[in-house]
């Protein structure tokens, strides 16, 4: 999310590459050329990955789907403003997508939290739920931040991004407290959910927490000190969403590997070998 330095908090409608200062402005183009080269590929591929996964193991991970979905949609955007494109559209699709991931990584929370501490209540997990949990999150951040941007209410989307904090405290600490108890949970499940925690933690309050302070600090008490490196927290946020990759199912860097070198073999033979290696 991108704001105007001095004044009112308000949105910058055009590109915000063209929107800033010279050392800001060449410091956001080189990081989302590197979003575009390196992360946009990997994300496709996870996303794959992800698809054949499901369709081979029955993996609800539908929550996760849609956050690498989100991501992609911020990607695209970022070829655009790379392009010089300037359009009110780009910055109201874009900061959408981002508020989805936010609360798609809200939703991850809370299922990994249920998972560890309530083992028997797999209602986030199931694929109803997580279908209609995921509905909810895009119909909301279609409606309610394209709304606030048309009626130039910052503190809105500022409010909406604010939200998931109490969630990744209660859940992360809650995890902690609860984990003497957890007997009934393996050890690999509960490291695998202690570490997804902590990494949306880190993720929000590390990366994403300093975006929202920033232009609180500089518009209400007339500071001014660089944007660079709150431009670098917020973009490193889709290499963060990747490694939550190796989190989300026991075993799942091998079956990473196992899709990736079926795709390198004979569609027949892949599909022999997945199977079994499934089974």
């Amino acid at each position: 999310m991108f704001y105007r330095g001095r004044g009112p908090l308000r949105f910058i409608y055009n590109n915000p590459i063209t929107e800033n200062y010279e050392e800001v402005r060449y410091f956001l183009k080189v990081m989302m050329w590197i979003n575009m080269c390196v992360c946009l590929p990997l994300t496709i591929l996870i996303v794959s990955c992800v698809f054949y996964v499901v369709r081979r193991g029955k993996i609800p991970i539908i929550s996760y789907t849609n956050l690498l979905i989100s991501n992609l949609i911020q990607m695209c955007i970022m070829i655009a403003w790379v392009a010089r494109v300037e359009r009110s559209i780009c910055v109201m699709i874009y900061i959408s997508c981002a508020m989805a991931s936010l609360y798609f990584k809200m939703c991850i929370a809370l299922e990994r939290y249920f998972f560890f501490a309530y083992p028997l209540l797999d209602c986030l997990r199931q694929t109803r739920s997580s279908v209609l949990v995921c509905v909810l999150v895009w119909a909301f951040c279609i409606v309610s931040v394209p709304l606030a941007i048309i009626l130039e209410e910052c503190v809105r989307i500022i409010i909406y991004a604010s939200l998931p904090a109490p969630v990744f405290i209660f859940c992360l600490a809650r995890t902690f407290t609860a984990l003497p108890a957890a007997t009934s949970v393996p050890t690999e499940d509960k490291r695998r959910s202690l570490g997804t925690l902590v990494l949306l933690f880190f993720n929000y309050f590390v990366m994403i927490v300093p975006t929202l302070i920033y232009p609180i600090l500089e518009n209400t008490f007339r500071l001014f000190f660089s944007s660079i490196p709150v431009s670098i927290l917020f973009l490193l946020c889709p290499f963060v969403d990747l490694i939550l990759f190796f989190f989300m199912r026991k075993g799942c860097k091998d079956k990473l590997l196992v899709c990736l070198c079926c795709c390198c073999m004979d569609n027949t033979v892949s599909d022999v070998a997945a199977d079994d290696y499934c089974d």
